[in-house]
């Protein structure tokens, strides 16, 4: 299975599929993601009661988000998060 033309269109086999919205995977519990309400970067904790719980990447207190607003990072979002926290670490020491 590969992308083909974007990340709504698979090659499965011969034929093309392409994926709706909603088929899309949530991040799973301990990878990174946003809270596209907030606007949030965080570590994926759990979900209960229909929220999922997220946490600053360098650590601090959680946050609710709503299941539809958590996606995943892009590649580009991604490596920004973490060389942000990196260099957050490297100014107090650690």
């Amino acid at each position: 299975m590969g992308v083909v033309g974007g990340s709504d269109v698979l090659m499965v086999g011969r034929k093309l599929v392409c994926m709706a919205s909603n088929q899309q995977t949530r991040p799973n519990i301990g990878e990174l993601a946003k809270d596209s309400a907030s606007r949030r970067i965080g570590v994926v904790m759990g979900e209960i009661g229909g929220r999922v719980q997220m946490r600053p990447i360098p650590g601090g207190r959680e946050w609710d988000a709503m299941p539809d607003n958590v996606v995943a990072l892009s590649a580009r979002e991604e490596l920004s998060a973490r060389l942000a926290t990196r260099n957050g670490n490297s100014r107090v020491g650690l």
